[in-house]
């Protein structure tokens, strides 16, 4: 049938790109396009289905999830005013992402716009810096061409678009003909051979060579690890590569950054020349200022911006890499790579090792702990999500990726919350797999009405929160700094009594020697399932590259709380993290 209204012919174009649902509230200004999705019939008869969340917000890192997931084009909504404004977090972190979101803001009535009507705002304004493309819809006959563009933009640059859509325009009669959507397959972007030449001289020129990878290899996996092999190149990672790097990699020496761990930070800094292939890492503080440094990216705005380079190549990783291969010579001297590797090996055993051997029996639960269980128990093909802050930290630390399982995160925006809405997501997208939430207090406490939404669809997500009471990275920041912590507690709660209301399985576990049966028979459980973990509030992760300067910072947070009276918590602190302290040889340099 032919469509009749605005917002039927925009549910017949979506449904044409692929499109099989929307996440978003209802509300008078979108029920156009509600309604028309109703009369669609539902994505098993070929329409749309409508997945009904308790935020916007949620609504747009969903919609960012199955993006990411499934690399096709997702759909959120939000009604006039308020409605879309809380897309706007979520639909940042999408574009940061580069998931293709298409976000319908719809709008007061076109006649009323400019004349400070009820909930009016200017979303073709507001989310500008959060799109690759956003357009008000005027007129009927306007929209068709809008909507196909929002479509092209979204999917052809990997990126957020925003149409905004006044409620009488959807309602509107079909004024003209909805153009038909251009699929493409992916193109390869081929560098400048004068650039592949000159890298290579650089190459062959260097004794020991380090890469450093982010996302931006995930097609070019098989090039990176020839390459490695060929120049002997430890390879570290970002936290958005470790999953297309780290896994099966004999050549792997783990991160840097905030989140790092093993021996990423010494391998890069070490070396002659160090390669950064596809990667956007915004930290220049844990970038060397003292070695020759070359970039190669797809996008010629990401080169240089974060360090200085000597050498920069625009072009794809995988077409780059190919053709440096066949310009680079072997290096037949492993030693670099082979003392790199072993020291990685020890700070993994030591250090990332010391977190876990030890804590089996110690409460509150150690974090670390927790996660390399769960990561012991979890399916091959899981997907996890994770909150921002400690979660970050202790999935980057002990979960283990191996080609097949996922890993999504809000690594470039840096949001709260963030983990079980993309559980959400990713859990519609694909119900067959098992999707982990690992959630922090603080995050799960800010969106915890997405319980409802988890409920009420009897989705099979596994919410593993970690409930240590504090905003845990935010009490990390302070202490380095010589803060006492303030601000930072979050109020004891019990999440698996909040979960088992909402009818739900849920597990509360507070002795580490529960760990393994609780989290199994959640992991089993047909359907929606929380487990609450009463962690360490004290276990905080250090850099693995700890300078004296932290050190002093942290010794003199501890005199402060001791100072105020917090003695107590001064002991419990030092107990929880005197073996995470590097011993004041690691602050020597190495000879």
């Amino acid at each position: 049938m032919s469509p009749r209204t605005v917002a039927e012919q925009i549910v017949a174009q979506l449904i044409e790109a692929g499109v099989e649902r929307i996440y978003g509230i209802v509300g008078d200004s979108l029920n156009p396009i509600v309604d028309a999705v109703r009369r669609s019939g539902g994505s098993k008869d070929g329409g749309i289905d409508w997945v009904h969340v308790r935020h916007e917000e949620a609504a747009a890192f969903a919609a960012s999830a199955e993006a990411q997931l499934t690399g096709k084009l997702a759909v959120c909504a939000g009604s006039c005013g308020p409605g879309n404004l809380h897309l706007i977090n979520g639909l940042y972190d999408a574009n940061r992402s580069g998931a293709p979101v298409l976000a319908i803001a719809s709008h007061i009535p076109s006649v009323q716009i400019g004349s400070s009507f009820f909930q009016e705002t200017h979303p073709d304004r507001l989310f500008v810096e959060c799109s690759v493309y956003t357009e008000l819809i005027s007129t009927a006959e306007q929209s068709p061409r809008v909507i196909h563009s929002a479509v092209q933009h979204a999917v052809g640059k990997s990126g957020v678009a925003v149409v905004t859509l006044p409620g009488d325009i959807a309602d509107q009669a079909v004024a003209r003909e909805a153009p038909a959507f251009v699929r493409t397959g992916t193109p390869s972007l081929v560098p400048s051979m004068a650039d592949v030449e000159a890298l290579a001289v650089a190459v062959n020129e260097a004794s020991t060579v380090a890469i450093f990878a982010g996302a931006g290899v995930r097609d070019a996996r098989a090039e990176l690890l020839e390459l490695a092999e060929v120049l002997g190149a430890p390879i570290g990672h970002s936290l958005r590569g470790k999953e297309f790097v780290q896994y099966d990699n004999p050549f792997d020496i783990g991160m840097t950054g905030l989140l790092g761990y093993g021996a990423a930070h010494d391998g890069i800094h070490d070396a002659d020349l160090l390669l950064l292939v596809g990667t956007d890492f915004p930290y220049g503080q844990f970038l060397p200022d003292e070695v020759r440094t070359a970039q190669i990216d797809s996008a010629a705005e990401n080169l240089g911006r974060r360090t200085s380079l000597d050498l920069a190549v625009h072009g794809d990783a995988k077409a780059t890499m190919a053709a440096l291969l066949h310009r680079v010579h072997r290096k037949n001297d492993r030693k670099f790579l082979q003392s790199t590797l072993d020291r990685h090996n020890t700070l993994m055993t030591k250090v990332v090792g010391a977190y876990t051997k030890p804590v089996k029996q110690r409460t509150p639960i150690h974090p670390e702990f927790a996660a390399s269980i769960l990561d012991d128990l979890a399916a091959e093909d899981a997907v996890f999500t994770a909150d921002t802050g400690m979660c970050n930290v202790w999935s980057a630390r002990y979960l283990n990726p191996n080609g097949r399982r996922r890993f999504l995160s809000s690594a470039l925006h840096g949001s709260m919350a963030n983990a079980l809405p993309h559980a959400i997501g990713a859990q519609v997208a694909m119900p067959a797999r098992q999707v982990v939430s690992m959630s922090g207090d603080g995050g799960l406490s800010m969106l915890m009405g997405e319980l409802v939404t988890v409920a009420m669809y009897r989705l099979p997500v596994k919410i593993v929160v970690f409930n240590n009471s504090t905003l845990g990275m935010v009490k990390l920041e302070m202490l380095v700094e010589g803060l006492p912590d303030f601000g930072v507690d979050v109020p004891a709660t019990d999440y698996a009594a909040l979960a088992s209301a909402l009818g739900m399985f849920s597990v509360r576990i507070e002795d580490p020697s529960d760990l393994d049966s609780g989290i199994r028979s959640a992991l089993e459980h047909h359907g929606p399932a929380l487990v609450d973990i009463v962690t360490d509030p004290n276990a905080l992760s250090l850099p693995p590259n700890i300078t004296g300067g932290q050190i002093k910072g942290f010794a003199l947070a501890m005199s402060r709380t001791v100072m105020n009276g917090g003695v107590g918590e001064a002991v419990q602190m030092a107990k929880s993290n005197l073996r995470n302290v590097p011993l004041p040889s690691q602050f020597e340099p190495r000879g």
